[in-house]
């Protein structure tokens, strides 16, 4: 005997499983943002004043590089996940929901791919 109602067992309505998942998602890049985003003020600071060299050779270092990289994908990735949310949660038409999500998706990876090669190409030196 399921307790489900008729409309729900049609309308296949219930546990989609993802809700726990994207909820723990947000908050375990909310934390890693946490550390990265100090990482980044402080080291903007510290830059400042400094010339493009200086700027430069700062981004060539593999440390500096890849905890860029690391900042760039969790803050597009958590950024997605709200964004998510909020249209989930307002957007009342299925279609625009639908249209919504792949523009913010479409565009949140576009945006992150961008940044992520800026940062790939000072490293090396492109």
């Amino acid at each position: 005997m399921s307790l489900r109602s008729p409309l729900g067992r049609v309308r296949g309505l219930g546990s989609a499983k993802s809700g726990t998942h994207h909820f723990w998602m947000q908050r375990v890049t909310a934390v890693a943002l946490i550390p990265l985003t100090l990482w980044f003020v402080y080291s903007v600071i510290a830059l400042a004043g400094a010339n493009y060299a200086t700027a430069v050779a700062w981004l060539q270092s593999p440390t500096t590089a890849v905890l860029m990289l690391v900042l760039i994908v969790a803050t597009f990735h958590h950024m997605q996940l709200g964004l998510q949310v909020v249209i989930e949660d307002y957007i009342h038409g299925e279609g625009v929901k639908i249209v919504s999500l792949m523009i913010m998706k479409g565009g949140s990876l576009l945006l992150a791919v961008g940044a992520a090669f800026a940062v790939l190409k000072v490293a090396f030196g492109g």
